[in-house]
């Protein structure tokens, strides 16, 4: 985990990322995954914004695309998708926390092509590889879908 997109700082294990899966689902947000050439090219899940019940109806979204599949339009359909999935669930609202958004134009960008707005940004409030990192904060009101 060279990267600092995500600020994860270990590489979760399969059986983690079947917890992650399934607590998710179990919630009934949507977790999508797109396949080009038979091979996973990313996946995207919506989840809890945050545990308070007044946020229920609010979801923070996050897209993962292999490195070698960027550039394709995999993110911007996964985000379309996602945020479909999640109006058509009854949700009002979609967050989006992008990581290291110093070196994050393109995750800013496919957000902003989706109907994203700029809600602010919370600088060095994530550390890895030594260095302090910034967080974007993006918004999708989804009742008007």
């Amino acid at each position: 985990m060279d990267d600092t997109a995500t600020f994860e700082i270990n590489p979760p294990v399969d059986a983690e990322m079947g917890k992650r899966l399934a607590a998710i689902q179990a919630l009934g947000h949507p977790y999508l995954v797109a396949e080009q050439d038979g091979v996973v090219a990313g996946y995207a899940y919506a989840s809890t914004f945050r545990s308070r019940a007044a946020f229920y109806r609010t979801l923070e979204d996050s897209v993962y695309v292999d490195v070698l599949k960027r550039g394709r339009g995999t993110g911007r359909a996964l985000l379309g998708a996602l945020i479909k999935h999640a109006a058509e669930g009854g949700f009002m609202q979609m967050i989006a926390v992008i990581g290291d958004s110093r070196s994050r134009d393109v995750s800013i960008a496919v957000h902003n092509a989706v109907g994203f707005i700029e809600a602010g940004r919370l600088t060095q409030v994530g550390q890895k590889h030594g260095q302090l990192l910034d967080i974007t904060l993006m918004q999708r009101d989804l009742s008007a879908i």
